[in-house]
């Protein structure tokens, strides 16, 4: 992953879909708390088509980096504004990409009735094999029902878990949500210990609030038996295989909720 800085751009895969489009926004919220350009990409299909099929997948892409480009600039945030047509496959290229961004942003696609088809197979993949962290963006239909949304983390003692932590409280701060912060809850002192956990999270993030509930860190379980309205689910990469589930867990119509995904890597 390519190190902090204004160099180092953050990068939303633009396709001219509404998901697309909302990966692009979540991309200049990200890039301007970090001081990073944003660089919109759009990937061709393959290439063994007509001379005249690909000019016109390219004609599109500007088409579609032109539309996701003014809707960046006219949110009026302090980001440099990249564009690119790259050939793909999408995933591919947006993977390789990622090699050298702070963060890769790309759109949910459908909501099907099982996982695979509620998260796109580019999404997917990217999740699962990028060089950096990886948000994929789910809208959210009904943001206007809730004062306010969620960013759900799970705590844990593994070491690679302070780094999504920190991910996840970073996000909470820049968004100004409040995290829900879950931890195991199979021993009778889960609930202080989880507490103690948490601390040192309060003093380095005294602006953010956060509540514990100490009974299952599974973030995917939480989901699925809760109905809070969460904005983001914060997982480790050792989790990527979960996004599907957590960007499809509002599925059932006895629920509302949607949740994003973010993927820490290092």
């Amino acid at each position: 992953m390519a190190t902090a800085g204004t160099s180092s751009p953050v990068i939303a895969g633009i396709d001219g879909s509404a998901t697309a489009l909302a990966a692009a926004l979540w991309a200049v919220d990200e890039a301007a708390g970090r001081g990073a350009p944003v660089h919109l990409v759009y990937t061709t299909k393959p290439t063994d088509r007509h001379a005249a099929e690909y000019a016109e997948d390219v004609r599109r892409g500007h088409e579609c980096l032109h539309e996701a480009r003014s809707a960046v600039e006219a949110t009026g945030k302090p980001v440099t504004v990249e564009t690119t047509v790259v050939d793909g496959p999408a995933a591919q290229a947006l993977i390789s990409l990622s090699e050298q961004a702070q963060m890769v942003c790309v759109g949910s696609v459908g909501i099907g009735r099982y996982a695979r088809s509620i998260l796109g197979s580019t999404a997917a993949e990217v999740a699962e094999r990028a060089h950096c962290p990886v948000a994929v963006i789910r809208p959210h239909p009904h943001a206007g029902e809730h004062g306010f949304h969620w960013i759900v983390v799970a705590v844990t003692e593994q070491p690679q878990n302070a780094e999504v932590v920190e991910h996840a409280l970073r996000e909470a701060a820049l968004r100004h949500v409040p995290v829900l912060a879950l931890g195991d809850g199979r021993t009778e002192d889960s609930a202080d210990a989880l507490e103690r956990h948490l601390r040192s999270w309060r003093e380095r993030y005294p602006d953010v609030h956060i509540y514990p509930i100490a009974g299952s860190a599974d973030v995917t379980h939480f989901l699925k038996k809760h109905d809070e309205p969460v904005m983001l689910t914060v997982i480790g990469s050792d989790e990527a295989g979960e996004v599907a589930k957590i960007i499809g867990h509002g599925h059932s119509l006895l629920r509302r909720g949607t949740s994003s995904a973010l993927v820490v890597r290092s």
